[in-house]
């Protein structure tokens, strides 16, 4: 989805499938109280790249040089490094595409890849913490009582404690790296909290879940209560695998910078601001 200045684009498209876009340019797109004009894209697929590049080439035609783009999650970012001579860069050319419509300012959220803060010209980090602090409120309004934090792995436990001054728990995985499976988890910290303790799990990204399942397996045998999820950026696919479906994730929280599904009562979208 895109949208200038909170008014969504409409994407058409002529018989032959390519892109059919109208957007009318004026004085009143500029932003109340903030200069310049702001893009935003919430991801849907890759067709979107090109929507942006064209709507930013015909607001800068107009004459608008400021433009802000706001891309809460960074496309290509999984693609983030090459280990064969046959592996295509993408994160490093969609950069370079990206950067060749110089934005006054790229704002992302919760990057996945330091590699994309490095490869995108004048980007703007935005950290989760008010959408996790939002839903550790949620949680102690149902409770009584804030929920212990639980990190995945030692670099979501240095990347989200900063944020969120509660007493937390990390995993430690033991993974085949051959296949990239996750043969078993492991719980380090202030392990003697969670016996009978709601917990949060909180991480930046979730395709099928199956770290989540096994930091809630992992957790329910250590005596845990209540376990809920919040990940910034929720893939689609993850309604296809069984995460959903476990019995052991109360509820999951997710951003609507990439998840679309609002009918799924199992997973609750944040609305990206």
């Amino acid at each position: 989805m895109i949208r200038i200045n909170d008014k969504e684009v409409d994407i058409s498209h002529f018989p032959d499938g390519t892109l059919l876009l109208k957007e009318a340019v004026a004085d009143d797109m500029l932003q109340n109280g903030e200069p310049g004009i702001k893009i935003k894209w919430n991801y849907e697929n890759n067709e979107e790249l090109l929507a942006v590049y064209f709507l930013t080439k015909h607001i800068q035609a107009a004459g608008y040089h400021d433009l802000i783009l706001d891309m809460p999650y960074i496309p290509n970012a999984r693609q983030d490094r090459v280990k064969n001579a046959e592996d295509v860069f993408t994160l490093r050319y969609f950069a370079e595409l990206v950067n060749s419509l110089n934005f006054t300012e790229v704002r992302v959220l919760d990057a996945h890849s330091d590699v994309s803060l490095a490869l995108i010209d004048r980007i703007r980090l935005c950290t989760p913490q008010r959408y996790i602090e939002s839903v550790i409120d949620e949680i102690e309004e149902q409770s009584g009582r804030k929920p212990l934090m639980f990190y995945p792995d030692e670099g979501a436990g240095k990347r989200y404690s900063g944020m969120v001054a509660l007493p937390y728990c990390f995993g430690i995985k033991n993974r085949d790296w051959s296949t990239g499976e996750i043969k078993s988890l492991s719980v380090a910290g202030e392990t003697d909290r969670i016996a009978g303790s709601d917990v949060l799990i909180v991480d930046d990204i979730c395709s099928y879940g199956g770290t989540f399942i096994r930091s809630a397996e992992a957790l329910t045998a250590l005596g845990a209560g209540n376990i809920d999820l919040f990940v910034t950026h929720c893939e689609e696919s993850a309604l296809k695998g069984k995460l959903c479906t476990c019995g052991l994730i109360r509820q999951i929280y997710t951003t609507d910078s990439i998840f679309r599904d609002r009918e799924n009562a199992k997973i609750r979208v944040l609305q990206t601001r």
